[in-house]
């Protein structure tokens, strides 16, 4: 199901517009026999993050917002690791959350700021910074947190930089400023950093969040963009909830719960789902892509005056770009305004359909 119209034009309507017409379509799944509906790209995080949806609709909803972090943090770290990093070796390791106080950038801090304890908060809001560095200093003592307007004056001392945040013709990072072998996991949609600026750097691994490789022959009942059987992970969440019997209202509003993150993340193992690979700008790298990677990062690592040279010409080449963001904070962010992956925006397919066998 689909809800037409592009992420420019629903950002201008009320949010109003989009309710409606999400509990229609989850009137019309229900009529088809489904119990459970999840929203996709825009749609999960347009107004209240399907709160009002699911107060309205009969059958239950979730953002699938969980999952998605869940399959972020999992490439992240099987990406550090291929690209040679060690996050926590003598807490040197550093980690850097652009659009850190948003709804999936927030509790992405709270569990890598477990994992690693040196990262880095990037958010447009210094209040809503302190607030979040006070909630993970209390749930992990040891965590240094450092707290920036920019990712300018950090950016090259991050092993891994998670951003959240769509801003449309806004540079968010400047990747020329990257450290060698770093690892970008992109989760905004459009991206945050183009195709013709990860060329720039090809020491660099920019990423997509994970996909979810599900189980069995799923039928979508059309083309999402992805290889057969392959959902994005907000998609997987609705699919996995079914799978496990859960007909309830999951993952809702702003306030991602860590505990309903890693329950996901147990019934993702439970049911035998995989991560479907690493991706990078819509194309899957192999093991030799990879490896190459990591050998150019090895060799700028060893060597810090070619090192220079390569940021000194990326820097020569970077596109300009210009204009206010339209999309403050976007996914993951105070006003939560997320673009979608195509013309369209995915509204969500309810769960029980997933699993029509071809």
């Amino acid at each position: 199901m689909f809800i037409g119209g592009t992420p420019r034009e629903l950002m201008r309507r009320d949010p109003a517009f989009v309710y409606r017409r999400l509990i229609r379509a989850s009137r019309m799944a229900e009529r088809y026999g489904a119990r459970l509906m999840g929203l996709g790209a825009f749609t999960s995080v347009v107004g209240d993050a399907g709160i009002t949806v699911a107060q309205k609709a009969d059958i239950a909803i979730t953002s699938g917002n969980s999952l998605t972090v869940a399959a972020t943090l999992e490439t992240a770290k099987q990406a550090v690791v291929k690209m040679g990093n060690n996050l926590d070796e003598a807490h040197q390791g550093k980690v850097m959350v652009i659009g850190a106080t948003g709804s999936i950038g927030s509790v992405c801090c709270r569990l890598l700021a477990q994992a690693v304890p040196n990262i880095v908060l990037v958010a447009p809001r210094p209040e809503k910074l302190i607030a979040l560095k006070q909630i993970i200093e209390s749930e992990t003592p040891n965590a240094k947190v450092t707290l920036s307007t920019t990712a300018d004056d950090y950016v090259g001392d991050c092993d891994l930089i998670v951003t959240t945040t769509t801003a449309l013709n806004t540079r968010i990072i400047d990747i020329t400023k990257c450290k060698p072998g770093a690892v970008i996991c992109d989760i905004a949609r459009p991206p945050d950093i183009t195709e013709e600026e990860a060329a720039l750097r090809p020491d660099v691994l920019v990423i997509e969040s994970g996909e979810i490789l599900l189980p069995g022959k799923p039928d979508f009942g059309m083309n999402i963009g992805l290889p057969p059987g392959v959902a994005y992970a907000c998609l997987a969440e609705t699919a996995l909830l079914a799978l496990d019997g859960r007909f309830e209202d999951y993952t809702l509003g702003r306030n991602i719960e860590i505990e309903r993150v890693k329950e996901i993340y147990r019934l993702y193992k439970k049911h035998g789902l995989e991560l479907s690979g690493i991706r990078s700008h819509d194309h899957f790298l192999t093991d030799e892509d990879l490896a190459k990677k990591r050998a150019l990062a090895d060799e700028l690592r060893n060597d810090p005056a070619k090192l220079a040279d390569v940021q000194r010409q990326a820097a020569a080449q970077l596109p300009v770009k210009g204009g206010r963001s339209k999309a403050k904070g976007g996914k993951g962010s105070n006003t939560t305004l997320i673009a979608s992956a195509g013309a369209a925006v995915l509204a969500g397919i309810a769960a029980l359909f997933f699993w029509r066998k071809k």
